[in-house]
């Protein structure tokens, strides 16, 4: 039986050496368990920086259907974008997904609403009632400014804490000129197996409130790492390098990623 086991792991060490072995073993690598994104944006700073090159956790969420790279087209069709269900989106996670609008680019937002939760944004500043009820609202999100509005309990600038690389820029203001969606919102409920997505750069963001909520079939995954990442002088962010988003709102490099920002967003009026 030993004898056996060993040839085996022998013939599984070989067969893993030939080209056609190690191209099986990468593409079920980035098919189920980690693939490689760049953020292409702004939308997610200060959290996530343009030119941060991180993998992705592909099970986070459950298994999405393989797409083959670059092509991405689907290699098992008619299914309703995963293979096998999994754990949905917690409120506050940072999540890649498809682009609803545009199935082939992926995104990368905060989840901030869950099916059946309800929200608003009044003067750029996010309310959500959650499907749990009042007493939820209370026990879970202490520390928070509750609100209530007719006969609900509200509560105002949710992940605001536990997040600090949400921000606002006050440069962008309601005079005509920027969307309405990035000032005042709703009130809506989010649909059943859908997610509301936003970015952390509140008021450079093109996400749920201009294109609706993300459909659990289009959920890829989760920021796992930083593997590599660049500013836009070409000089390499070593700071950043093997962190995690979590190890990203640290006070140390969120300074830096604020410190970035004002630097070189001094005249951006853009949405991405």
């Amino acid at each position: 039986m030993k004898k056996k086991i060993v040839n085996g792991l022998h013939s599984a060490y070989r067969f893993s050496n030939t080209w056609t072995g190690t191209i099986i073993i990468v593409l079920f690598v980035i098919f189920f368990v980690a693939q490689a994104f760049r953020i292409p944006s702004g939308s997610m700073k200060d959290s996530l920086l343009v030119g941060d090159h991180l993998f992705a956790k592909k099970f986070a969420y459950g298994i999405s259907t393989p797409h083959i790279p670059f092509l991405e087209i689907p290699l098992i069709p008619g299914t309703n974008g995963h293979i096998i269900d999994g754990d949905e989106p917690k409120r506050g996670d940072i999540v890649i997904f498809r682009y609803p609008n545009n199935t082939q680019l992926h995104y990368v937002k905060r989840c901030v609403a869950l099916p059946g939760d309800e929200l608003f944004l009044m003067n750029k500043i996010l309310y959500i009632h959650p499907r749990e009820g009042d007493d939820y609202a209370r026990e879970m999100f202490k520390g928070y400014e509750l609100v209530e509005v007719e006969g609900k309990l509200w509560v105002k600038n949710p992940y605001a804490k536990e997040h600090h690389g949400i921000h606002n820029d006050e440069k962008i203001t309601d005079n005509g000129i920027f969307p309405m969606e990035l000032f005042n919102f709703g009130p809506i409920q989010v649909p059943e197996k859908q997610y509301f997505m936003m970015g952390d750069n509140r008021d450079h963001s093109n996400d749920s409130r201009f294109w609706g909520a993300v459909p659990y079939g289009l959920i890829e995954g989760t920021p796992w790492f930083v593997y590599f990442s660049m500013d836009a002088d070409y000089k390499v962010r070593w700071d950043r390098i093997g962190k995690t988003p979590y190890d990203l709102e640290q006070p140390e490099p969120l300074s830096r990623a604020v410190a970035e920002r004002i630097r070189e967003d001094a005249n951006d009026h853009e949405l991405y």
